[in-house]
């Protein structure tokens, strides 16, 4: 499954928007219908129920990565910000 993680991970950028990425999401999630059915898996086979909730917790898993990742970028932003504002107050010291 991590595979599939990984490529889902691929298919997104923290610099898309939330409905960009949920657009992607709803790609992964229309393949994974059509391999069931090509598969011939009805929703309540527990083959099929497993596969939906394995896509569900990836992308769970993905969007926790993007939200970590944005954060940290907000927090680096914040620190340069602050040292910047530190480096002008001592210069016009």
């Amino acid at each position: 499954m991590s595979d599939f993680t990984d490529l889902v991970a691929r298919a997104i950028s923290p610099t898309m928007s939330r409905a960009e990425r949920e657009a992607v999401y709803q790609i992964v999630k229309q393949a994974m219908r059509r391999l069931q059915a090509r598969e011939s898996l009805q929703p309540d086979d527990p083959r099929a129920m497993l596969q939906h909730h394995m896509v569900e917790e990836t992308i769970r898993d993905v969007e926790a990565q993007v939200t970590r990742f944005l954060a940290r970028q907000t927090i680096l932003a914040a620190e340069r910000e602050q040292e910047a504002a530190a480096g002008r107050t001592t210069a016009g010291a």
